[in-house]
Protein backbone atom coordinates (compact mmCIF):
# COMPACT_ATOMS: atom_id res chain seq x y z
CA UNK A 1 0.00 0.00 0.00
CA UNK A 2 2.82 2.44 0.83
CA UNK A 3 3.96 2.70 -2.79
CA UNK A 4 0.54 4.09 -3.77
CA UNK A 5 0.54 6.93 -1.25
CA UNK A 6 0.93 10.50 -2.57
CA UNK A 7 4.46 11.83 -2.11
CA UNK A 8 3.20 15.01 -0.45
CA UNK A 9 0.92 13.29 2.05
CA UNK A 10 2.34 15.25 4.99
CA UNK A 11 4.00 18.69 5.35
CA UNK A 12 7.78 18.81 4.93
CA UNK A 13 8.17 20.61 8.27
CA UNK A 14 6.07 21.13 11.40
CA UNK A 15 6.06 23.67 14.17
CA UNK A 16 7.17 22.30 17.53
CA UNK A 17 5.38 23.21 20.75
CA UNK A 18 6.54 22.12 24.21
CA UNK A 19 3.79 22.24 26.84
CA UNK A 20 5.72 21.66 30.05
CA UNK A 21 4.00 24.53 31.88
CA UNK A 22 0.43 23.58 30.97
CA UNK A 23 -2.03 21.74 33.21
CA UNK A 24 -3.66 18.58 31.86
CA UNK A 25 -6.96 20.37 31.23
CA UNK A 26 -5.14 23.22 29.48
CA UNK A 27 -3.19 20.75 27.37
CA UNK A 28 -6.30 18.92 26.16
CA UNK A 29 -7.91 22.28 25.40
CA UNK A 30 -4.77 23.41 23.54
CA UNK A 31 -4.87 20.31 21.35
CA UNK A 32 -8.44 21.18 20.31
CA UNK A 33 -7.50 24.80 19.69
CA UNK A 34 -4.58 23.77 17.49
CA UNK A 35 -6.80 21.31 15.63
CA UNK A 36 -9.17 24.17 14.89
CA UNK A 37 -6.25 26.34 13.79
CA UNK A 38 -4.83 23.74 11.39
CA UNK A 39 -8.35 23.17 10.06
CA UNK A 40 -8.30 26.85 9.05
CA UNK A 41 -4.60 27.14 8.14
CA UNK A 42 -2.53 24.12 7.05
CA UNK A 43 0.62 26.14 7.70
CA UNK A 44 -0.07 25.80 11.43
CA UNK A 45 0.67 22.04 11.37
CA UNK A 46 2.61 21.13 14.49
CA UNK A 47 4.05 18.54 16.84
CA UNK A 48 3.33 19.07 20.54
CA UNK A 49 5.32 17.36 23.30
CA UNK A 50 4.51 17.20 27.00
CA UNK A 51 4.64 15.09 30.15
CA UNK A 52 2.37 15.24 33.17
CA UNK A 53 4.17 15.43 36.54
CA UNK A 54 1.68 13.20 38.40
CA UNK A 55 -0.68 10.34 37.59
CA UNK A 56 -3.83 11.26 35.69
CA UNK A 57 -6.35 9.05 33.90
CA UNK A 58 -7.53 10.08 30.42
CA UNK A 59 -10.62 8.26 29.17
CA UNK A 60 -11.43 7.86 25.46
CA UNK A 61 -14.46 9.63 24.07
CA UNK A 62 -16.67 6.54 23.85
CA UNK A 63 -15.43 4.85 27.04
CA UNK A 64 -17.58 4.49 30.16
CA UNK A 65 -15.51 5.72 33.10
CA UNK A 66 -16.83 3.22 35.64
CA UNK A 67 -16.14 0.33 33.25
CA UNK A 68 -12.57 1.34 32.41
CA UNK A 69 -11.33 3.00 35.60
CA UNK A 70 -11.02 1.98 39.25
CA UNK A 71 -12.71 5.15 40.44
CA UNK A 72 -12.27 4.30 44.13
CA UNK A 73 -8.50 3.84 43.79
CA UNK A 74 -8.23 7.11 41.90
CA UNK A 75 -10.23 8.92 44.57
CA UNK A 76 -8.10 7.44 47.34
CA UNK A 77 -4.88 8.64 45.69
CA UNK A 78 -6.28 11.95 44.34
CA UNK A 79 -5.76 10.86 40.73
CA UNK A 80 -7.71 13.09 38.34
CA UNK A 81 -9.96 11.47 35.73
CA UNK A 82 -10.67 13.38 32.50
CA UNK A 83 -12.34 12.46 29.22
CA UNK A 84 -10.79 13.45 25.89
CA UNK A 85 -12.42 14.25 22.57
CA UNK A 86 -10.65 11.53 20.55
CA UNK A 87 -11.39 7.84 20.33
CA UNK A 88 -9.23 5.00 21.57
CA UNK A 89 -8.87 3.45 24.99
CA UNK A 90 -8.27 4.75 28.48
CA UNK A 91 -4.70 5.59 29.48
CA UNK A 92 -2.77 6.46 32.61
CA UNK A 93 -0.32 9.32 32.24
CA UNK A 94 2.39 10.51 34.59
CA UNK A 95 6.15 10.75 35.06
CA UNK A 96 8.02 8.56 32.59
CA UNK A 97 5.26 8.79 29.97
CA UNK A 98 6.00 11.22 27.13
CA UNK A 99 2.91 12.49 25.36
CA UNK A 100 2.85 13.82 21.82
CA UNK A 101 0.25 15.28 19.48
CA UNK A 102 0.47 15.68 15.72
CA UNK A 103 -1.85 18.30 14.23
CA UNK A 104 -1.81 17.64 10.48
CA UNK A 105 -3.67 19.07 7.48
CA UNK A 106 -5.79 16.74 5.36
CA UNK A 107 -7.44 17.06 1.97
CA UNK A 108 -9.39 14.98 -0.53
CA UNK A 109 -6.39 12.68 -1.09
CA UNK A 110 -6.42 11.74 2.58
CA UNK A 111 -10.18 11.18 2.61
CA UNK A 112 -9.98 9.08 -0.56
CA UNK A 113 -7.31 6.87 1.00
CA UNK A 114 -9.37 6.49 4.19
CA UNK A 115 -8.73 6.47 7.91
CA UNK A 116 -7.03 3.07 8.04
CA UNK A 117 -4.44 3.93 5.36
CA UNK A 118 -3.75 7.38 6.81
CA UNK A 119 -3.38 5.94 10.30
CA UNK A 120 -0.99 3.28 9.00
CA UNK A 121 1.11 5.97 7.31
CA UNK A 122 1.50 7.88 10.58
CA UNK A 123 2.10 4.77 12.66
CA UNK A 124 4.81 3.44 10.32
CA UNK A 125 6.67 6.76 10.50
CA UNK A 126 6.49 6.69 14.30
CA UNK A 127 7.66 3.06 14.41
CA UNK A 128 10.62 3.81 12.15
CA UNK A 129 11.56 6.83 14.25
CA UNK A 130 11.67 4.82 17.48
CA UNK A 131 13.35 1.68 16.11
CA UNK A 132 16.99 0.75 16.53
CA UNK A 133 18.95 -1.79 14.47
CA UNK A 134 18.88 -4.33 17.30
CA UNK A 135 15.26 -3.63 18.35
CA UNK A 136 12.72 -2.97 15.61
CA UNK A 137 9.47 -1.35 16.71
CA UNK A 138 6.33 -2.73 15.05
CA UNK A 139 2.72 -1.61 14.71
CA UNK A 140 0.13 -3.97 16.21
CA UNK A 141 -3.62 -3.69 16.31
CA UNK A 142 -4.73 -0.43 14.74
CA UNK A 143 -2.50 2.03 16.57
CA UNK A 144 -0.19 0.39 19.11
CA UNK A 145 3.60 0.55 18.99
CA UNK A 146 5.15 -2.68 20.21
CA UNK A 147 8.66 -3.84 21.07
CA UNK A 148 9.36 -7.55 21.55
CA UNK A 149 5.66 -8.32 21.81
CA UNK A 150 4.79 -5.71 24.44
CA UNK A 151 3.09 -2.36 23.98
CA UNK A 152 4.78 0.90 24.92
CA UNK A 153 2.68 3.38 22.94
CA UNK A 154 -1.05 3.83 22.38
CA UNK A 155 -2.47 6.28 19.85
CA UNK A 156 -5.81 7.87 18.97
CA UNK A 157 -7.22 10.31 16.44
CA UNK A 158 -9.81 12.98 15.86
CA UNK A 159 -10.65 14.23 12.37
CA UNK A 160 -12.00 17.55 11.20
CA UNK A 161 -12.81 18.56 7.62
CA UNK A 162 -9.32 19.86 6.84
CA UNK A 163 -7.18 18.63 9.74
CA UNK A 164 -6.60 15.69 12.03
CA UNK A 165 -5.27 15.25 15.54
CA UNK A 166 -3.14 12.17 16.11
CA UNK A 167 -1.92 11.88 19.66
CA UNK A 168 -0.23 9.20 21.66
CA UNK A 169 1.94 8.19 24.57
CA UNK A 170 5.41 6.69 24.84
CA UNK A 171 6.28 4.85 28.04
CA UNK A 172 10.01 5.10 28.78
CA UNK A 173 10.41 5.19 32.59
CA UNK A 174 6.85 4.69 33.78
CA UNK A 175 5.55 3.11 36.98
CA UNK A 176 4.00 0.12 35.18
CA UNK A 177 2.27 -1.46 38.22
CA UNK A 178 0.29 1.78 38.66
CA UNK A 179 -1.62 0.99 35.46
CA UNK A 180 -3.21 -2.04 37.10
CA UNK A 181 -4.06 -0.06 40.22
CA UNK A 182 -6.02 2.68 38.46
CA UNK A 183 -7.28 1.03 35.26
CA UNK A 184 -9.54 -1.99 34.94
CA UNK A 185 -9.02 -4.60 32.25
CA UNK A 186 -10.17 -2.82 29.06
CA UNK A 187 -13.60 -3.49 27.64
CA UNK A 188 -12.04 -3.75 24.17
CA UNK A 189 -8.60 -5.22 23.48
CA UNK A 190 -6.65 -6.07 20.32
CA UNK A 191 -6.29 -9.74 19.46
CA UNK A 192 -2.52 -9.72 19.97
CA UNK A 193 -2.97 -8.86 23.66
CA UNK A 194 -4.16 -12.42 24.24
CA UNK A 195 -5.85 -11.55 27.56
CA UNK A 196 -2.56 -10.51 29.18
CA UNK A 197 -2.74 -8.37 32.30
CA UNK A 198 -1.60 -4.76 32.17
CA UNK A 199 1.76 -5.64 33.70
CA UNK A 200 2.35 -8.53 31.27
CA UNK A 201 1.21 -6.52 28.27
CA UNK A 202 3.02 -3.16 28.57
CA UNK A 203 6.67 -2.17 28.85
CA UNK A 204 8.94 0.85 28.85
CA UNK A 205 10.86 1.73 25.70
CA UNK A 206 14.61 1.58 26.30
CA UNK A 207 15.32 5.13 25.14
CA UNK A 208 15.66 8.28 27.24
CA UNK A 209 13.08 11.05 27.16
CA UNK A 210 15.53 13.28 25.28
CA UNK A 211 16.22 10.58 22.69
CA UNK A 212 12.51 10.01 22.10
CA UNK A 213 11.83 13.71 21.69
CA UNK A 214 14.75 14.08 19.29
CA UNK A 215 13.65 11.11 17.20
CA UNK A 216 10.04 12.33 16.95
CA UNK A 217 11.12 15.84 16.02
CA UNK A 218 13.55 14.52 13.42
CA UNK A 219 10.98 12.17 11.88
CA UNK A 220 8.49 15.02 11.42
CA UNK A 221 11.05 17.81 10.89
CA UNK A 222 9.47 19.70 13.81
CA UNK A 223 11.16 22.98 14.62
CA UNK A 224 10.77 25.32 17.59
CA UNK A 225 8.08 27.94 17.08
CA UNK A 226 7.24 31.02 19.12
CA UNK A 227 3.67 32.34 19.09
Amino acid sequence: MAEHLPLALWPETLRRHDLASHSIAETLAAETEWLDQVDRDPGAACLCLWEHPSHVVIVGRSNVIEREVDVAACAEDNVTILQRASGGGTVLLGPGCLCFALLLPINEDHRRLGVSVITASIMQRLAAALSRPEHAVSVHGVSDLVLQGRKFSGNAQRWRRHALLHHGTVLYDFDLPAIGRYLRFPSRVPEYRDQRSHLDFVRNLDLTREEIMHRLCTAWQARAYED
